[in-house]
């Protein structure tokens, strides 16, 4: 029996799932006079299973973006190997409750107790399910596997020209010699940009303090004093991680007011709170999603962009561009979602004829005249639709554009706390309409758009999308636009944030925010709002690190792309120009890394977000029972890894 050794970088979620996989691979070969010693290395400094971002101590405050029912690490589906042990995280949450695992916090069984499947889970429990699954593989080892953890950071991958194979490089100096070695890297950190540079500079000199993006757990959020503004840039997930640690965090409480939705808390402070600006380009947080008990509504079927639709334009063979061959798809079923919502539950604003006179205008226009075909659905919406009712799909993305300029006024705000005002009515309708789940036509046209993101991540990831497409059209526009819809918080961020408004802890700068540092302090104000600008001597950026290899601050990273072993991918923009893009060149799936010269590294695989060149979204975690192909794709890449390296 042969000996082979498996060196995997990065011990979180997707490396656990390439090790589960290994196991399962290596367990299903059926000659096993052929089969050859297995041996794993797992190198991560923080604990196998949970990793960096799902550590196990981390604050309850911070939540999951996906319901209980949504997240797994065992396949259940899509997979060449049956899995060893393991469940989902739904199925693991309702046994810990019937039968709690040893290794369980107080606050872990005190959140479980109260945690339903269509519950957001904190990401410290969610650690937790990661943790007992690891536990759960290495008490299922196969014979002949061998499993070893090294909790330290890898540095370099290097070839192996004596042995074959690589040969890694650990932190302080141990040296593994691998035959095949897997990067599951997920969040690293990263180099600031050049303005955020100079602004981090600029703010040393004069004594401000800048809080560069960061993993939310990984910042000493005590370092904003009480009662001082912090300037708080980006408004989407991390923003909320925040306000959790500023308000809840510090003791202050949310109380429920027995009012509908919009209203429902309110915000006894504790007196540590500092006062928080949110700024970001369109002046308001992400969309709270959907009270449901799926990801996708159960209302909404996909009759344009579905699977049938993406194998047609897929054998197109890459020359399909999103705005004339996908968009088009994608807006019909948006358009059919809301409207078929609103005379449902709103049949006073619609009229009889609406229905049907639509189904037969959204098949038309799609094989040329799109301006006449837009001018025709314009006009059947008029005739049908009570104007305050018709779907404005821009609008969703930039609401406060909505708001009118006053004659002979330059500034669609008078002040900021008209602003704070025009927020916070923001805030409380889409709290509302998410409590109102699939009866709100809003919400099941974005519902709408988040099925179509799942068929459009399988068509990026199958190769059916041209390259300018993908940079000037797909990331150009649409990427932001359902990100602001589909990609928000929790209803309750919504009540929560309103609350923090109406107890005047929270306040907004307004859209396309200027920063700046004037006369010795941080500065923030809007082209929108009249006034002057809020100041500060507290900056945060609420963004996680960019996920770009080439401005990586890995040691790791920046070794491969030095020695050759790999290199960032090029696109050709519409105009013809190479774009550097976030992600490694790598092979046709399993994905390999490229060299400098563009040769696949044989036994160099990639898995996660380093893979942002060849997928769209993949920090999303795997989803139990997914109902579309791109749900299991995690799995699908660690299990063609596993196979190819066991074959």
């Amino acid at each position: 029996m042969g000996v082979q050794s498996v060196v995997i970088v990065g011990a979180g979620p997707r490396g656990t799932s390439v090790m589960e996989r290994l196991l399962a691979h290596h367990a299903a070969q059926q000659d096993s006079a052929a089969r050859k010693e297995l041996r794993i290395h797992l190198v991560d400094p923080f604990p196998p299973g949970a990793g960096h971002v799902w550590r196990t101590e981390q604050s309850r405050l911070y939540l999951m973006n996906t319901q209980s029912f949504f997240p797994t690490l065992i396949p259940d589906q899509g997979v060449g190997a049956p899995p060893l042990a393991g469940c989902s995280f739904n199925e693991w949450r309702a046994a810990q409750r019937a039968t709690p695992w040893a290794l369980l916090s107080d606050g872990d069984i005190d959140e479980l107790a109260g945690l339903r499947p269509n519950n957001f889970p904190s990401r410290a429990l969610y650690g937790r399910y990661l943790s007992w699954c690891f536990e759960q593989l290495t008490q299922t080892l196969p014979d002949g596997v061998s499993l070893t953890i090294h909790r330290t950071e890898a540095k370099r991958v290097a070839k192996d020209h004596v042995n074959g194979g690589f040969v890694v490089g650990l932190q302080h100096g141990e040296k593994l010699h691998a035959d095949q070695v897997v990067l599951a890297l997920g969040h690293v950190d990263s180099k600031l940009s050049p303005a955020q540079r100079e602004l981090r500079e600029e703010a040393r000199s004069h004594g401000l303090s800048y809080f560069p993006p960061a993993v939310p757990n990984d910042v000493d959020w005590e370092l904003l004093p009480a009662g001082e503004t912090v300037l708080v840039r980006g408004m989407g997930l991390n923003f909320f991680d925040v306000l959790g640690q500023l308000t809840e965090g510090r003791g202050g409480v949310f109380e429920p007011t027995g009012l509908p939705a919009g209203e429902a808390l309110r915000y006894v402070p504790s007196g540590r709170e500092p006062v928080i600006v949110g700024a970001s380009r369109r002046g308001t947080p992400y969309r709270a999603k959907a009270e449901m008990d799926s990801y996708y509504p159960a209302s909404v079927t996909l009759r344009f962009l579905g699977e049938d639709a993406v194998a047609a334009i897929r054998d197109m063979g890459a020359t399909a561009g999103f705005d004339h061959d996908i968009w088009p798809l994608l807006h019909r079923d948006t358009l059919w979602a809301y409207y078929t919502t609103l005379a449902r539950t709103r049949p006073d604003a619609v009229s009889a004829e609406l229905l049907p006179e639509l189904d037969a205008l959204l098949p038309e226009g799609l094989d040329g005249g799109a301006p006449a075909w837009a001018t025709r659905l314009k006009e059947l919406l008029a005739r049908h639709v009570r104007e305050d009712q018709i779907l404005d799909l821009e609008g969703l993305a930039r609401p406060l554009a909505r708001h009118p300029l006053r004659a002979g006024e330059e500034h669609r705000f008078a002040s900021y706390a008209d602003m704070d005002a025009a927020v916070l009515e923001y805030l409380a309708a889409d709290a509302a309409g998410s409590a109102l789940g699939e009866d709100d036509p809003v919400k099941m046209a974005i519902g709408a758009l988040n099925a179509g993101r799942a068929i459009i991540k399988s068509l990026v990831a199958d190769g059916g999308i041209t390259q300018g497409s993908w940079l000037g059209e797909l990331r150009g526009w649409f990427e932001s636009f359902v990100e602001g819809l589909a990609s928000g918080p929790p209803a309750v961020r919504m009540e929560q944030l309103a609350a923090l408004v109406r107890a005047e802890v929270v306040h907004f700068a307004g859209p396309d925010p200027l920063f700046r540092i004037t006369h010795g302090v941080f500065t923030a104000g809007s082209p929108w709002v009249a006034g002057a600008p809020w100041e500060a001597r507290y900056l945060v950026e609420a963004l996680a690190p960019a996920n770009n290899v080439t401005f990586s601050d890995s040691p790791l990273m920046q070794n491969l792309l030095a020695d050759g072993l790999a290199r960032p991918r090029h696109m050709l923009a519409s105009d013809g120009e190479p774009v550097v893009t976030s992600g490694w060149d790598v092979s046709a799936p399993p994905y390999r890394t490229l060299d400098g010269v563009g040769e696949p590294v044989e036994g160099l695989y990639v898995v996660g977000l380093q893979l942002s060149s060849v997928q769209w979204g993949t920090a999303i975690a795997a989803e139990a029972s997914a109902k579309y192909r791109s749900g299991y794709r995690t799995v699908r890449d660690t299990d063609a890894i596993a196979a190819h390296i066991l074959r």
